[in-house]
């Protein structure tokens, strides 16, 4: 998977193993048994999450969120999400709609300004920044992304390790 050519911010993939969902289930219970200092394992049902450990993390550490579904009898398909932690993500969402928010409003407020001729330009200079710091906040997020590309790939392969044993 290369992640440096691929406008998405979050990367999923897809995997298919041939073993029931209860084997593959079972491989993680043991390796959340086993190996407790390489990342942490948290098992809900068919929804696994791996996480960096905590002396490795860091604001932009990755996790990996994986999702299993039977496909047939002894197939498992597993989905995997990789992404920020969930307080960041909830953090650049609330920015996002807090500046899409303020352009509306300003969209609106402009447009009544223009009904009633009066001046629209400080309407305009602060809809062109909100539309520059939404900019900014979708390079703030490739950043992130990028410096945690090396983490991501230790994720992937605690997870092939894993599908292996």
């Amino acid at each position: 998977m290369d992640a440096n050519n691929e406008a998405r911010l979050l990367l999923r993939f897809y995997k298919d193993v041939e073993e029931n969902i209860d084997t593959v289930l079972q491989k993680f219970e043991d390796y959340k048994k086993n190996n407790l200092n390489d990342c942490l394992l948290k098992i809900k049902h068919n929804h696994i999450w791996l996480d960096i450990s905590d002396s490795k993390k860091e604001y932009w550490s990755p996790h990996l969120h994986l999702e299993l579904e039977e496909k047939s009898e002894n197939e498992t398909h597993i989905r995997g999400l990789f992404g920020p932690e969930p307080t960041l993500w909830t953090f650049f969402m609330f920015l996002h709609f807090i500046i899409a928010g303020v352009f509306v409003i300003f969209t609106g407020i402009a447009y009544s300004n223009h009904v009633l001729k009066s001046p629209i330009q400080m309407n305009l200079v602060v809809m062109g920044l909100m539309v520059i710091i939404w900019f900014l906040l979708y390079f703030i997020a490739k950043q992130i992304r990028f410096r945690g590309h090396e983490q991501m790939n230790d994720l992937e392969k605690v997870f092939l390790e894993i599908i292996a044993a």
